[in-house]
């Protein structure tokens, strides 16, 4: 039996779809004699709205949103796809163990805590991604089905319609700071992290000459860069590159001037990576060409994701309240009940350092 529609109700009620779904959406804008006729012909025939609008008809859908860019990974940064799908073959990938260069990372952990916030909060969960940063189209149709949406900045939130979803919808952008735009920014104390890992390795490890390297494409990689290029010169310290590294992760160009550093025995004391993930991949790197860590250089990371805790040596890195990041963002998000800010808020977190071993600390 055919399920009956919006036009079957309008049709045996004799008014418009329009004035069908206004009277599940907005009662308080029709005729009650008019809605009464709409409510009668939608029992005649077994009409039931769906979900979002018996939501729609409180004035929310009870959804929140959050979306991201190129943020997941597939594959380890720098891996050919080839190489993995060579190892797909040699080894049922449904029985694989997790490879932790890949998850749980950053955007992983947000997402958790973001999902947890509504599970508490009673509100369901709708998560939107793209595949290019040109897909515009996808993110205002979530933001379209939601009472509230979280979107992790990133190369692709340049071209994004911002301004207009701010005034549709509140948004939450997450790791990020715009203070020109009526919408939630949390991010994290970048600086103070940077200026404890620099202050460590100078007072600790007697470091005299560093660099950094990361990709400088989001609001936190150049925070820390900025912040480091502030405080080593306030410290006196030697910067052997002002930028070792910049290339992409998904280029051919992976790591050049890293490689071009190690081949022209031109490494500095120590390297202060954007984040974890560049650590990791910065230290196989070094691994590969012979290079001792921390016995031969020391390396430090950002964010505190578990791969860095697990991998060999243990990174020293700056931890980021990650779970904390997406419950707020959910609680802020639900408070709104669905009406955007009419001017920028922000929320700075606080940030805690990690000491590993990659720094040349002993831990236990």
């Amino acid at each position: 039996m055919r399920k009956s529609t919006v036009y079957d109700v309008a049709k045996k009620a004799g008014v418009s779809t329009a004035t069908v779904s206004f009277a599940f959406r907005h009662p308080d804008k029709v005729k009650d004699k008019t809605r009464k006729k709409v409510l009668d012909a939608a029992a005649i025939l077994d009409y039931v709205p769906s979900a979002s609008a018996r939501g729609l008809a409180r004035g929310k859908t009870g959804a929140l949103g959050l979306y991201s860019f190129d943020m997941l990974l597939e594959r380890p940064q720098g891996s050919e796809l080839e190489d993995l799908n060579a190892l797909n073959e040699q080894n049922d990938s449904s029985f694989t163990r997790p490879n932790m260069f890949v998850y749980p990372l950053y955007v992983d952990e947000i997402q958790r805590g973001f999902e947890l916030e509504c599970w508490h909060r009673g509100k369901t969960v709708l998560l939107g991604t793209a595949n290019s940063p040109k897909e515009n189209n996808s993110i205002t149709d979530i933001a379209g089905s939601v009472d509230g949406l979280a979107v992790f900045p990133n190369r692709g939130t340049d071209d994004l319609p911002l301004p207009q979803l701010c005034r549709t919808v509140p948004l939450v952008r997450i790791g990020d700071l715009d203070n020109t735009l009526s919408c939630a920014s949390i991010y994290c104390d970048n600086t103070a992290g940077i200026i404890s890992l620099i202050d460590h390795l100078i007072d600790i490890h007697h470091i005299t000459d560093m660099s950094f390297i990361g990709e400088i494409t989001t609001f936190d990689m150049r925070s820390r860069f900025n912040a480091f290029q502030q405080h080593v010169t306030q410290r006196g310290i030697q910067v052997t590159t002002a930028l070792l590294d910049n290339s992409e992760a998904t280029s051919q160009e992976w790591m050049v001037k890293l490689c071009e550093a190690i081949d022209t025995n031109q490494l500095p004391q120590a390297i202060v990576c954007a984040n974890d993930q560049t650590a990791l991949n910065v230290m196989e790197i070094l691994t590969d060409a012979g290079i001792r860590i921390p016995e031969d250089i020391l390396i430090t990371g950002f964010d505190g994701i578990m791969a860095a805790e697990f991998s060999r040596p243990p990174i020293t890195t700056v931890r980021q309240p990650m779970e904390h990041m997406g419950r707020l963002a959910a609680k802020l998000l639900d408070e709104r009940a669905g009406i955007p800010w009419d001017s920028p808020q922000s929320y700075k977190l606080p940030v805690r350092m990690i000491i590993g071993e990659s720094c040349g600390c002993k831990t236990q």
